[in-house]
C-alpha cells in the first residue's frame, strides 16, 4: 500500500490546491500514475522546476508512478500563465536541444530504472504534432467554452492590456495541455497532474476534458510558487534566477544562494528542497533559533540541495570554496574556483610590469576603492583590517610583488569581513 504522501506534503507546505478533498485518502489507498509537464523554452530548469522534480520523486518514493512530460509540442506555443507579454517562438531544433538538457537534469532527481514505481519520460510532441487541426477542433475544441477561457486570470489580464493583448496561438495553449492529460490517461491510466499553482487553470481544464471525453475521474494537486525578492514568480524570464545547469549557475553560486537564504525562509526551504525528515528539520530550526550565528540550518540546506542537483563531490567543493572565501585556503583554490568564488566581487586590472619594483599596498587599496586616501589606507592596515589573499597585513609600508600573486596573476584584497576586491595583473 502507498505511503501517506499527502500528509507528508501538507507538513512540508507543498500543497497549495487540490481538486478533491478526498485526494489524500485515495493517494494513501491506491497506486496512482501521475504526471508533471516541463517547459523547454529555456535550456535549463530553475528552482521552480526543481520543486516539481522533487514532487515527482516524493510521489515515487511513496509508491506512485511518475511521468515527466517534456513540452516539445506545447513549447512551440508557449504558456501564457504568469506572463505579461507574448513569448518568443522557438525553432523546433532549439526546443529539442533544450529538452535534451532538461532530460539530464530530470534524470538526476527522478528514478527511471525498472521497478514497481518506475518513472517514464515522454515528449508531448509525439502526440501533439501529428494532430490534424480539423479533427482536434471537432473532437477536443467543442468541449471548451470560450466564455470560461476568457475569464481565466492569465487571459483576462492580457486582454485588458491594450499594448500586449494575447494571440490566438497562446490562447489555445490550455487546450493542448488539457489534451496532454487526456492522452496520458488513455495511454497510461494517468489520473493525477501536479504543478505550480499558476497551472491550476490548465490542470482543471484537463480534468474536465477527461470527464467529458472518457467519463472518468482525474485529479490535480498544486504547490506554492517560489517568489523572488520583489514578490514576483521566480521563472525563466524573471531576473536573478538560480538555474540547475552548472554552466548557467555554477555549483558554488548555487550553494551560495542557499547559504545566504534569509533566516525566515530556511525552515520552508528545508521542507521544500530536501528529503530530510521532520525530526531533523525541526532540530535544525531549533538550532537556528537558539544559535543563529552557527548557521547549521543554512549549511545543511545548501549542502543537501547542492548534492541533489550537482552531486556530493561538487557540493563538497562548493562548501570548501565558501569557507575559503574568508580563510587562508583561498590560496589552494584552482583558478576557475577562485574566479567563481569572487565572481560577484568588484575587480580591476593592472599591467604585470607594475610589479617589477613592487606596488605599495596603500595605492592598491585606493585604486580598489577600499580606501579613500593614503591616510585612511594606512589606518586600515595599521588597525589590522586589511588582508592580502586572506592573510592579515599590518605593515603600512608593505609592497606587493609577483610572489604574492595567485596563479601568477591574481591578488585578493579584503578590508574588514566582506569587502573583497580582485586585482588581475597581466
Amino acid at each position: 500500500m502507498p505511503q501517506d504522501i499527502y500528509r507528508e506534503l501538507q507538513w512540508r507546505g507543498l500543497i497549495h490546491q487540490a481538486t478533491d478533498p478526498e485526494l489524500g485518502r485515495r493517494l494513501a489507498q491506491e497506486q496512482f500514475v501521475l504526471y508533471c509537464g516541463f517547459d523547454p523554452t529555456a535550456d535549463s530548469l530553475h528552482l521552480g522546476g526543481l520543486i516539481q522534480l522533487l514532487g515527482l520523486r516524493r510521489m515515487q518514493l511513496a509508491g506512485h508512478s511518475p511521468i515527466a512530460v517534456m513540452g516539445g509540442g506545447t513549447g512551440l506555443i508557449g504558456d501564457p500563465s504568469g506572463r505579461e507579454s507574448e513569448r518568443s517562438l522557438l525553432d523546433p531544433e532549439v526546443l529539442e536541444a533544450n529538452i535534451a538538457d532538461i532530460r539530464r537534469q530530470t534524470e538526476r532527481i527522478v528514478d527511471f530504472s525498472p521497478g514497481a514505481s518506475q518513472a517514464i519520460l515522454v515528449n508531448n510532441a509525439e502526440w501533439l504534432r501529428p494532430l490534424k487541426l480539423t479533427d482536434f477542433l471537432r473532437d477536443i475544441g467543442k468541449h471548451f467554452s470560450v466564455n470560461q477561457m476568457v475569464a481565466r486570470d492569465s487571459v483576462r489580464s492580457r486582454l485588458e492590456s491594450r499594448e500586449q493583448g494575447i494571440s490566438f496561438t497562446e490562447f489555445t495553449y490550455m487546450l493542448l495541455q488539457s489534451y496532454d492529460f487526456l492522452h496520458l490517461y488513455n495511454q497510461h491510466n494517468c489520473r493525477l497532474q501536479i504543478g505550480g499553482s499558476d497551472q491550476w487553470g490548465n490542470i482543471t481544464y484537463g480534468i474536465e476534458l477527461i470527464r467529458k471525453v472518457a467519463g472518468a475521474e482525474a485529479y490535480g494537486l498544486t504547490s506554492p510558487l517560489i517568489e523572488g525578492l520583489g514578490g514576483a514568480k521566480m521563472g525563466k524570464s524573471v531576473g536573478g534566477n538560480v538555474w540547475l545547469d552548472p554552466a548557467k549557475t555554477s555549483p558554488y553560486r548555487f550553494y551560495q544562494h542557499f547559504i545566504n537564504v534569509d533566516d525566515a525562509q530556511v525552515g520552508q526551504f528545508l521542507r521544500f528542497f530536501t528529503f530530510l525528515g521532520k525530526e531533523e528539520i525541526e532540530q535544525l530550526e531549533g538550532s537556528l533559533r537558539g544559535a543563529p550565528q552557527r548557521r547549521d540550518a543554512h549549511r545543511a540546506l545548501a549542502r543537501e540541495v547542492t548534492t541533489l542537483v550537482h552531486g556530493l563531490e561538487e557540493a563538497e567543493r562548493a562548501e570548501r570554496a565558501s569557507q575559503a572565501l574568508f580563510g587562508k585556503q583561498i590560496t589552494e583554490l584552482a583558478e576557475p574556483e577562485l574566479l567563481d568564488v569572487l565572481a560577484d566581487a568588484p575587480s580591476s586590472r593592472r599591467p604585470h610590469s607594475s610589479l617589477a619594483q613592487g606596488t605599495p599596498l596603500v595605492d592598491l587599496l585606493i585604486e580598489a576603492g577600499l580606501a579613500t586616501s593614503r591616510k585612511t589606507a594606512r589606518e586600515f592596515i595599521g588597525g589590522g583590517g586589511v588582508y592580502i589573499n586572506n592573510t592579515k597585513e599590518t605593515d603600512v609600508d608593505r609592497s606587493v610583488g609577483e610572489g604574492d600573486l595567485l596563479h601568477g596573476r591574481y591578488l585578493v584584497l579584503r578590508r574588514g569581513k566582506k569587502n573583497h576586491h580582485l586585482v588581475s595583473f597581466g
